[in-house]
Parts: C-alpha cells; structure tokens; sequence
C-alpha cells in the first residue's frame, strides 16, 4: 500500500467533500472544484476525513491510490487557502504588465506576447519583472506558469529569460579567448 495513500485527507470546517461514484466534488469558500478519479480506488467519507482505499491488490490499482488521496487533498488545500506560482523576468528591456485579465510579457520578440488566463486563474504583476499565477487549482496553476516560462525560457549564459522565483540556473562559461 502507499503510504501517502494510507493517509487521511482532513476536511476543514467550511469546506464540504460529496462522493458520487468516481466523480469527487469539492466546495469551500474560494470555490469548488470537480474531478473524475481513475478507476481502482474507493472513498469513503468517515466524520471530516476521506479514506482513500484501492479495490483490488492489481498494480494499477495501487498505484492510484496515492495519486487519488493526494488529488483529493489538493482540491481541499485549493478551495481554501488557493496555489500560486511566481516568476521573475530577467533581461533588459523584457517586462509584463496586465491588460484587462491577460497578461502581455514583452520578452524580446520583435511583438509582445498575449496570454489569457483559463477560467479561475488569475494575473498579478509586481514591479514589471515578477508574476504571480494564483488559483484554485494546482494543476492549471502549474500549467499557466510553464507556459507564461516556455515564452522565453532562461539560458545558461547569461541567465536572461523568464524562470521561476526559486529557481537555480546553472550557468556555463562563455568562449574561451584565442591561444
């Protein structure tokens, strides 16, 4: 058994959990989200925890079962406290600002590029140079911020582009001189 799978899911207070089948449904204060688990696994609802249990010994179902717990604790952690993701812009004259909803990064294209945000996802620019992508899915929040990164990525010579806030980049030495 998987021991993140063994684990509990706690469910806070406000948040409510409804089990129909496959399908889990989560509802708390910053939203609700919905989401079709994979077969192999079952719920059960005891007092204010999810049990997360596989429903046979086969491998995919075990495998599953920690994938679905921590599925299920994401959907409790994004309705109540929401994720985000930030990134920094690092190059002369590359900057975002938003328009409306979207986001335009100028990031040394000969045009700016667009980016609108999938439903429940939000925009926030700091200083010209810092994003933050915040919402209540962690899924779509990861995606949003690669994608917002694949627009310029950094490169190892002078670290410009778009990385993420704690991220490291390896640096290379640039060309040796003549001898």
């Amino acid at each position: 058994m998987s021991r993140i799978g063994k684990t509990p899911v706690l469910i806070p207070e406000k948040v409510t959990v409804d089990l129909d089948g496959l399908i889990v449904t989560v509802k708390g204060p910053k939203g609700e989200l919905k989401r079709l688990m994979p077969e192999g696994v079952s719920f059960d609802k005891k007092d204010n925890t999810v049990v997360v249990s596989p429903t046979t010994n086969k491998i995919h179902s075990r495998q599953r079962h920690g994938l679905c717990r921590a599925l299920i604790a994401n959907m409790v952690e994004g309705v109540t406290q929401g994720f985000s993701k930030k990134l920094e812009i690092v190059g002369v004259g590359s900057r975002a600002q938003v328009k409306g909803k979207n986001l335009v990064v100028s990031a040394g294209y000969s045009h700016p590029v667009e980016m609108i945000p999938p439903d429940g996802i939000t925009y926030k620019v700091e200083s010209n140079t810092n994003v933050t992508v915040s919402g209540i899915d962690k899924e779509i929040v990861g995606n949003e911020a690669a994608k917002i990164r694949s627009i310029r990525p950094p490169e190892p010579y002078k670290g410009k582009g778009i990385k993420y806030h704690d991220e490291r980049i390896l640096r290379k030495a640039g060309k040796s001189g003549k001898k």
